[in-house]
């Protein structure tokens, strides 16, 4: 029997606490923008969840308001985005800075870098080198960023 076929990631969806400060969040951070006519609205029409536009992401981000779920999520790092090269990663660990944002440093993975920011829920974000080094087992361990 063959496996029915997904064509891919229709979007990535993230409950938060507050609308307005995650989408101020994305919007500085990753530079997102909201599609107003995708906001996702209840009977009543109060709107419950924001889509976002994020430039080479390849699909949207949810924001979904759920302040109860955003607090059980917090540490959890459901998304590594890609960036091209370990100077690339340089300029997103000086862009986090600039603005604030609690970040790790520059860590080593298997086969690359990454760099891990926490957005406002507590969620991790990570960004990982396409660029890679020679596969090693001497990875950074760092238990807040990682996990254990």
């Amino acid at each position: 029997m063959t496996n029915p076929a997904i064509a891919g990631i229709h979007h990535l969806k993230f409950n938060v606490a507050d609308l307005d400060r995650s989408l101020d969040f994305y919007s500085t951070v990753l530079a997102a923008k909201r599609l107003v006519e995708l906001d996702h609205r209840d009977k009543d029409g109060e709107v419950f969840a924001y889509v976002l536009s994020v430039e080479n992401l390849g699909t949207y981000l949810e924001l979904r308001k759920s302040p109860e779920r955003a607090k059980r999520e917090s540490g959890l790092d459901p998304v590594t985005f890609s960036v091209r090269t370990h100077q690339d990663l340089l300029v997103w660990e000086a862009h986090l800075t600039a603005l604030g944002v609690h970040h790790s440093g520059i860590l080593t993975g298997v086969i690359g870098w990454l760099l891990v920011a926490e957005d406002p829920d507590g969620r991790h974000l990570r960004f990982y080198t396409l660029e890679t080094h020679p596969f090693t087992v001497d990875f950074s361990t760092d238990a807040y960023w990682l996990g254990s």
